[in-house]
């Protein structure tokens, strides 16, 4: 009797990922028809065991844009689905997946998320010179003039902070809302100045 080993999958609107964790794996075949049929068969150590994973997928699949690739700790299948659509679930039978099958969530992604992709992160902007567009950052920009702005800026954000922690309140106690207020160089807060 053939065993099962740990099968993970994850799907994208076009393609299935099917990992099959099996180290070492020897004698490895795998078969796919059109209609979803799915086989795998190998054998680890020396005692041949045999493992088999014989299921039916969903839907129909592209077998010649699929592609195998057999590692040493598993083999990776990327399956073409047929159709560019999402499928409910991997297997065609309904009711619970056997329990050597489990979602890759390091691949897997949500329908709605692949469907909100950015546009223009897959543009083609060929001979574009961003230079000439005239958008900042080109002539006239002087990175030391910038520079030296931060440096007084940030000064002036320490002074007033030590400002803020040192304004004691009528009890004694630090009191940042009077702080502030001296600070901007307005009195006490609802006070006009």
């Amino acid at each position: 009797m053939s065993r099962h080993p740990s099968v993970k999958w994850a799907q994208r609107f076009d393609v299935l990922f099917i990992t099959i964790d099996l180290p070492d794996a020897q004698d490895v075949k795998l078969k796919l028809e059109p209609e979803g049929k799915f086989f795998f068969s190998a054998t680890i150590g020396a005692e041949k065991i045999p493992y088999e994973i014989d299921i039916d997928l969903y839907d129909k699949v592209d077998v010649n844009e699929s592609k195998a690739s057999i590692g040493l700790r598993n083999i990776c299948y990327l399956v073409k689905k047929a159709e560019d659509k999402w499928w409910s679930r991997l297997l065609k039978q309904e009711g619970k997946p056997p329990v050597f099958l489990k979602v890759d969530w390091d691949k897997w992604v949500d329908e709605d998320e692949e469907q909100d992709k950015k546009p223009g992160n897959d543009m083609d902007f060929g001979d574009v010179d961003f230079s000439k567009l005239n958008m900042g950052g080109g002539e006239g920009f002087d990175a030391d003039a910038a520079g030296e702005d931060d440096v007084s800026l940030e000064d002036s954000d320490t002074e007033e902070e030590e400002n803020v922690e040192q304004a004691p309140s009528s009890s004694g106690k630090p009191d940042a809302k009077a702080s502030l207020a001296a600070a901007s160089g307005g009195g006490e807060p609802g006070e006009k100045a």
